[in-house]
């Protein structure tokens, strides 16, 4: 999992990371027991959220099986994590 100052949430991010995992604004709200106002904002750009509730909505995200990519020269944006299989 990456950290916040490594790469920061952006609210296109947020909207990716929700459709990666089929997730609707009502369940990452729920999951990330914030405000479904504050998930919506946050993608729309109205609003911020406090530093806690973007924490825990990229905890969620993160939990959920999202990778957030750095803009590494490609621009910043989402996947999912690589799950290891054992044979």
């Amino acid at each position: 999992m990456n950290n916040e100052k490594s790469c920061p949430l952006l609210p296109a991010q947020c909207r990716a990371a929700r459709g990666l995992i089929d997730w609707s604004q009502a369940q990452l709200a729920q999951a990330a027991s914030v405000g479904l106002s504050t998930v919506r904002n946050f993608e729309t750009g109205r609003s911020n959220p406090v530093k806690n509730n973007l924490n825990a909505i990229r905890t969620a995200l993160e939990t959920a099986g999202v990778e957030f990519i750095s803009g590494n020269g490609g621009g910043p944006g989402v996947r999912l994590e690589k799950k290891l299989t054992q044979t």
